[in-house]
């Protein structure tokens, strides 16, 4: 199977009971920070790696805004 990886932009909307979603993926950093930083709040910077469809490796490396989750 191939293995590629992508960095992807996830944003948690601002409605009750809501989940992380994915904005948007690229395969370049820069321009995954340049997007997440435009946001304005809740968001993710990830660098996913896949195997094939597979999720196999994924690392945060930026958390904005306030991303407390309820327990």
């Amino acid at each position: 199977m191939e293995r590629w990886e992508q960095y992807e932009v996830w944003a948690m909307p601002e409605t009750e009971n809501a989940r992380w979603e994915m904005v948007a993926a690229f395969l370049e950093f820069e321009v995954a920070s340049a997007v997440a930083r435009k946001r304005k709040r809740n968001v993710r910077l990830i660098h996913a790696v896949y195997e094939g469809n597979k999720l196999i490796e994924k690392h945060i490396l930026a958390a904005l805004g306030h991303i407390r989750e309820a327990s």
